[in-house]
This record gives C-alpha cells, sequence and structure tokens, in this order.
C-alpha cells in the first residue's frame, strides 16, 4: 500500500518561545511523508518570524498568515490550503512524540470504521504525568469532551461535518468532535505515550473555563438531537447533572412526542424542538409574533415548525385534561386531508408539553415539510404572480373551498397567507393550506361556505374568478354566489395596501 500523506496543522497566536520546538518534534516523526502547515493567527511577537526561519530549513513546512480571528478559523483555512488524505491538528506549545503518526496511519489504513486515533498524552509544563481520560463513548461525550484536539481522523469526515464551528470561541474540539462523531464511528486511543501536553497557568484551557454559558448555549444550538438522545434533553450548565435535571423535568412536565410513520427518524429531532426555540440563533425565524415559525435544514430536508404560543389559564387547564393541542389537531388535520386528496405541507410530527404533573398545558410545536409551492395568496394581492395567470389560481382556491365544502370540512383560517400557490411539473396548479388547527367538521350550506372567503381581499373581477370555481364545484348558480358573497377587506384597506407596498 503506497504511503499516504499527512497534514500536520498548526495553528499559531503569540507562540514565539514554545512554535519552533512543537515543529521539531513533528519533524522529528518516523513517518516522514507529511507536511507541516503553520498558520499565523495575527500574533504580535514574533511567531511568523520564526516559522518563516522554520520553513526555510525544510521543505515540508508552509507558512499561513491571517488577521487575529481564531483558531477555528485559522484551522479551517489551513486545511483548506493542505493536501493530506489525514489531518493531525497540534498546538502550538505541545510535543508529538515521534511514533504516534505512524500508529495511527496504519491504523486509519487497516480499519476504515476507525474514524479518530488519538494518542495517550502526558502532561509538562505547571502540571506532570499521564492524562487520564476514558475510553471514548458518545454518552460520555455528551457531558465532557473527552477527546484533545491532537487526534487523527481523515479529509473526509472533515469536508462532511464542515470543518471547526467559527461561531464557538472555546471548547471548538468538543463541538468539532461531537460532528465528526454523533452519528457512529469509533475511536481509539493508542496505548503508547504519543503527545506531550503544556500546561501553563495562563494557557487556553484553563481560560476557556470562562466560556462556559457560551460553550453550552452553542453546543445546544447546533447538535440538540445528539443530547436529547444520550442526555434526554439539553445539555445543562452542571453538565455532570444534565440527565438528572433532564429527568426529573420530565417527571414534572410530562411531554408527548409524535412523528408520522415516514418520519420516525425524526424522533429526536421532535423531541429537541422546545430547546432549539429556546435559542434565538437556532433555525431561520420566518414569523414571529403571536406564534413563531421557524425553518430548520434537516436529514429530510428543509421542515417548517409552527410553536404555538402558550395558552391562556382556562384553556391550559382544558388542553392539560381534555383537549388535543393546536399542535397535534394540525398534524392530524393535515394527514386527514393529504389521504383525501387536499394539498397541504406533508406532517413530520408534533410535541406538546404539560407542567404541573400533567394538569396544565404549556408548550406544543407543529412540523411539516417546507412546501416547494413559492406563492400565496399575498402574491396576488401583490401583483407578483403574472396577471394572465391569476384568474386560474383564484378559480383554483374557489374549487378548492369547494371541495372542502362538499366533504364537509370549513377550514376556520381560510385567509391571504394560508393559502399556498404554485404549479406541478406539468404545470398543472396547485394549493395547498397550512395553519389546520382550526378545521371543523359538519355540513356547510351556502351560507356559510361564502363566508368562509371573507379573508380574502378581493376586487370584483377576482371575485368573479373565485366564485366561478366555488359554484361548479358544488353546483350552485354563480350569479347567486355573486350576490350572496360576503363582504371581505377592501383592496384599498391599510392592510392590503401594506402587503401590496
Amino acid at each position: 500500500m503506497s504511503p499516504k500523506l499527512v497534514s500536520v496543522i498548526i495553528p499559531v497566536y503569540n507562540a514565539e518561545s514554545f512554535v519552533a520546538d512543537t515543529i521539531k518534534s513533528v519533524l522529528a516523526s518516523s513517518y516522514t511523508d507529511l507536511e507541516v502547515v503553520c498558520i499565523d493567527d495575527g500574533s504580535t511577537d514574533r511567531s511568523l518570524k520564526i516559522l518563516h526561519q522554520c520553513s526555510e530549513t525544510d521543505s515540508r513546512i508552509r507558512v499561513l498568515h491571517q488577521d487575529n480571528t481564531g483558531v477555528c478559523r485559522a484551522r479551517n483555512e489551513a486545511i483548506a490550503a493542505s493536501h493530506g488524505e489525514y489531518i493531525l491538528p497540534v498546538d502550538a506549545d505541545n510535543l508529538l512524540l515521534p511514533n504516534f503518526i505512524s500508529q495511527a496511519v496504519s491504523l486509519l489504513n487497516a480499519h476504515p470504521e476507525v474514524k479518530v486515533v488519538a494518542p495517550t498524552a502526558e502532561f509538562f509544563g505547571e502540571r506532570t504525568g499521564l492524562w487520564h481520560l476514558p475510553p471514548f463513548n458518545l454518552r460520555k461525550e455528551a457531558h465532557k469532551n473527552i477527546l484533545d484536539t491532537c487526534a487523527m481522523y481523515r479529509r473526509t469526515d472533515f469536508n462532511r461535518t464542515g470543518g471547526y464551528c467559527e461561531e464557538i470561541i472555546a471548547r471548538e474540539d468538543w463541538e468539532f468532535w461531537i460532528n465528526m462523531l454523533k452519528d457512529g464511528g469509533e475511536v481509539v486511543r493508542l496505548p503508547e505515550v504519543g503527545l506531550r501536553y503544556r500546561v501553563q497557568k495562563h494557557s487556553k484551557r484553563v481560560s476557556d473555563r470562562k466560556m462556559k454559558h457560551h460553550v453550552i448555549d452553542v453546543l445546544n444550538s447546533r447538535h440538540p438531537e445528539f443530547f436529547e438522545r444520550w442526555l434526554g434533553g439539553p445539555l445543562r450548565y452542571r453538565r455532570s447533572w444534565s440527565h438528572l435535571i433532564n429527568t426529573i423535568h420530565r417527571a414534572l412536565c410530562p411531554r408527548q412526542i409524535h412523528t408520522e410513520r415516514a418520519f420516525d427518524s425524526m424522533h429526536n429531532f421532535i423531541a429537541s424542538l422546545p430547546v432549539r426555540f429556546s435559542l434565538p440563533k437556532c433555525g431561520h425565524i420566518i414569523y414571529k409574533g403571536r406564534n413563531e415559525l421557524r425553518e430548520f435544514d434537516t436529514q429530510v430536508g428543509p421542515v417548517v415548525v409552527k410553536s404555538f404560543r402558550k395558552p391562556n389559564l382556562i384553556n391550559r387547564i382544558a388542553y392539560g385534561l381534555f383537549r388535543p393541542s393546536k399542535a397535534e389537531r394540525s398534524c392530524r388535520y393535515a394527514s386527514m386531508l393529504r389521504e383525501r386528496g387536499f394539498g397541504s405541507p406533508a406532517p413530520v410530527g408534533w410535541y406538546s408539553e404539560r407542567g404541573l404533573f400533567g394538569l396544565l398545558f404549556g408548550h406544543s410545536y407543529y412540523a411539516s415539510q417546507r412546501s416547494m409551492l413559492p406563492y400565496t395568496y399575498i402574491d396576488i394581492i401583490k401583483g407578483r404572480i403574472p396577471q394572465a395567470e391569476q384568474p386560474d389560481y383564484l378559480r383554483a382556491i374557489g374549487h378548492l373551498a369547494g371541495r372542502l365544502h362538499n366533504e364537509g370540512i370549513i377550514h376556520r383560517d381560510f385567509s391571504r397567507g394560508n393559502l399556498l400557490l404554485g404549479r406541478d411539473g406539468n404545470g398543472n396548479i396547485q394549493v395547498e393550506m397550512v395553519d389546520l388547527n382550526r378545521l371543523r367538521f359538519h355540513p356547510i350550506s351556502m351560507a356559510e361556505g361564502l363566508k368562509n372567503f371573507e379573508r380574502l381581499p378581493a376586487t370584483p373581477e377576482m371575485r368573479q374568478y373565485l366564485a366561478e370555481g366555488y359554484a361548479i364545484e358544488r353546483d350552485f348558480d354563480i350569479d347567486e354566489c355573486l350576490r350572496r358573497w360576503p363582504e371581505t377587506e377592501a383592496m384599498d384597506s391599510p392592510e392590503a395596501k401594506a402587503e401590496r407596498a
């Protein structure tokens, strides 16, 4: 087997006292098919000059420079500029022992199931002795990081994860290992000491402890499903107590989690929704008002989640004891409509939580796949849909309402933002409904059915097209429908004007 190039990555910031020794320790490796990519992160001491001096002594050393933007950006930039199949980050004040790279490469070559090979480490400097770390497993990694930065992995895994998270400014290796390993893959720690880890009074490892809350917030934001799986909820600021705290919380505030059969793999995503919505940077906020809508990139594609506002006290008791939540109804009704041939984004699942031992209703969330339809009724009002196509869309909305009412279904929030519009691959007009928790089921008269259009602003011409579709579907007289058409919000109302602006 031909040797594989190893890229040793050394970020450097004000390490003039140590970096030359670190580079020498890497070059003394028994494995010679390597490159050493050093990147200076805006040092204010002689570090950059020392790096250039070192590069003049060995052609395997390359030197990069960036403004001071942090170790994650430095590692990402250096790895992007490197060429090795295997990556080994080394901090600029540590020392590598000669046999580690050879042993790690041999193990990765022979075992594709292994993702990471780590050395046994010993401390030197302000502390001495072996660094005793437990055997790696994901449950332990969820509580605290048990892998040092210095461990070898494949470039393909780096590319798959997207690299080091540049949002986090401490314990960045913890986030990186979770991201790489949360979906599986073995970690091997070699028994032989392969790294000497320098401990200083003011080392980054010590100063990072002050960033605990920031680190935990970022980890929860980026990996809520991972912590849900292994801790039963979010990582808490008292990390070692996380599983116990989450267990107690579940006893006090029981929850219901439902996923549709086609989305069983999304259980932990649904379970982690309260954590996601508690973090302002988690997901993309589509709308925030009485309720909140966010979009998330998931393993099944873009998913839109609606967080329902906590109801008043009377409804909290009613929902807690007697009634299904809005989220549950939304999911159930979407599934029912789709089974009957009506359009609605595919339901993924729902979450609800009750407080006070289940007596008071709390939060609820409904998740569905993002619709591929590009328009809503608002786009008709704003003129974003070509004028020539508007009559066909309006007739299609009328047909949809007529079909619903013929089947004894009425959407009590049949409004401009809840009607999604577009065409399928064959050019056929499609209409989908959202915000379904207010569906009602009973025979629908002409008067009640026409009143259902009162939240759709329309000109007389637009009403004509809506009435045509509705009357044909229900076998009503078009002129009678127009005579009895409800007073709708005028197109020149402040609300409609604002939407057209």
